[in-house]
């Protein structure tokens, strides 16, 4: 096999399908993926190499990379990986970035090209979604590692989420009241232009190292794009503009019709009030005199009914849904200031000198060698114990879930509780992974989860007030 060794993370999804698709017979593609189902049933006539991948654990991740060249990252944290998840997808997407940047660091990836979000132009506060997609960025620049980063609006093409939502919405609704947000402008691209991108950065490293809108040949309006889409379902829909409707009954009202979760629907509207174009730039300038019209990738992304086609990674949401909740596992992340200073290990000496002190009244802590007790006052066997991984930072410190009346160790030993820093020290992460309770699902759910997430947010305003 000639060419580069490419890993990509997220190949499983509607992007990195079509990219191993494409690539792969020029390539040596590792497809990194955490389905438990798709590492069961392997293809032996499947040219791609999948490595089994928990995004969430900087060694597993690190393992993933070794013998990388590229790293296509392509990771948005927007599906549940664990029962219950106590965090935004902002602060998930941020943990996992920054594992994949310090693992490529250390594999000696030589380039890594990001596909993330176009920026709006206009001043002021930008979407969750949009500044999520900005911070992961970031982040991968911050390796010194040559980094491309290919900025799309909304993409194109069969099983794309985006696309589905709009397909959904037209199909079903003859008369649309239409928010002030579908007065937006925006460039969406077809993902065979996102495909043609890819492949020239591939090619050519040096010519395309930072930041490029890339979007297709026309500026449409949301409002455009229902249009559009209804003319090639062959349909008419009235649609009229009620600028007065919020874009919380726009959320509402969109996941309802489209048959799509609030968690996906709600980041996706928020950005929808931006208007988001391309900036000239010479990538873009490659793509634009064959760009694909959105009329055109639209007509080639739906069957004959209108419905979409479906999306490559739908079998395996099922399984890994159904896989998930029978693990009954926790995950719990928080970004807390961290005071000037100080690091991550510093942080785990306070939170463990502060947590007894808060709730005196009930809990007692015990700290011997590398391990962390926490007993009820008048209780001689641990709530949980705790134990300091040797091979631990000063900026990344990882103690391990290791016993105690609360945690079921025996069907989850990879349970832990680090605390690592980003941003160069600017926040630090807190952050269970892989826990699984002792008490019944429905008695942790409303108790023990709920008391977690209160004393993580008064930890984070103890964190404040030390900073000043």
């Amino acid at each position: 096999m000639t060419g580069k060794v490419v890993a990509i993370a997220g190949a499983t999804g509607f992007v990195g399908t079509a990219i191993r698709n494409r690539i792969v017979g020029r390539h040596t593609v590792r497809g990194l993926t955490r389905s438990a189902y798709k590492m069961s049933h392997p293809d032996p006539s499947d040219p791609v190499e999948w490595v089994h991948c928990d995004a969430y654990a900087l060694d597993a991740v690190t393992h993933a990379l070794a013998g990388t060249e590229v790293l296509i990252y392509l990771i948005h944290s927007m599906v549940p990986s664990s029962r219950l998840t106590q965090a935004s997808f902002q602060n998930l997407d941020l943990l996992i970035a920054d594992n994949f940047a310090k693992a490529a660091k250390v594999a000696g990836v030589q380039q890594i090209i990001y596909v993330g979000g176009l920026m709006p132009d206009e001043e002021g506060e930008t979407s969750e979604h949009l500044s999520s997609r900005f911070e992961v960025e970031q982040v991968l620049q911050a390796t010194g590692i040559p980094v491309t980063t290919l900025r799309c609006g909304m993409i194109i093409g069969p099983g794309g989420s985006s696309l589905k939502i709009l397909l959904n919405l037209v199909r079903r609704l003859p008369v649309m009241g239409l928010p002030s947000w579908s007065t937006s402008q925006t460039q969406p691209i077809a993902i065979e232009d996102v495909l043609r991108a890819v492949e020239l950065c591939l090619e050519n490293p040096t010519v395309y190292t930072g930041s490029f809108d890339i979007g297709g040949p026309e500026r449409l309006t949301y409002r455009d794009l229902i249009q559009i889409t209804a003319e090639e379902m062959g349909r008419t829909r009235l649609m009229f503009l009620l600028p007065f409707i919020s874009v919380v009954f726009s959320k509402r009202w969109v996941a309802t019709f489209s048959s799509s979760s609030a968690d996906l629907v709600g980041p996706l509207i928020d950005s929808l009030r931006h208007t988001m174009l391309v900036h000239p730039n010479p990538l873009q300038a490659q793509l634009e005199t064959t760009a694909i019209r959105f009329r055109d990738a639209v007509a080639e992304s739906m069957d004959d009914q209108g419905f979409p086609l479906s999306n490559p990674r739908q079998k395996l949401k099922r399984a890994d849904r159904h896989t998930i909740r029978g693990q009954r596992r926790v995950r719990s992340v928080q970004r807390l200031p961290l005071p000037p200073g100080k690091d991550a290990r510093w942080a785990v000496e306070e939170y463990v000198r502060w947590l007894p002190q808060a709730l005196w009244l009930i809990l007692r802590c015990k700290v011997e060698g590398d391990q962390v007790r926490f007993f009820l006052r008048f209780l001689p066997a641990p709530l949980l114990e705790l134990t300091v991984r040797e091979d631990g930072t000063a900026h990344h410190t990882v103690l391990d879930i290791t016993g105690g009346l609360l945690a079921n160790v025996a069907e989850s030993s990879e349970g832990r509780f680090e605390f690592r820093e980003v941003f160069n020290g600017k926040f630090v992460i807190a952050a269970i992974h892989e826990f699984r309770p002792r008490l019944p699902w429905f008695v942790y759910n409303a108790s023990q989860a709920i008391v977690h997430l209160m004393v993580m947010r008064a930890f984070g305003r103890h964190l404040t007030k030390l900073g000043g």
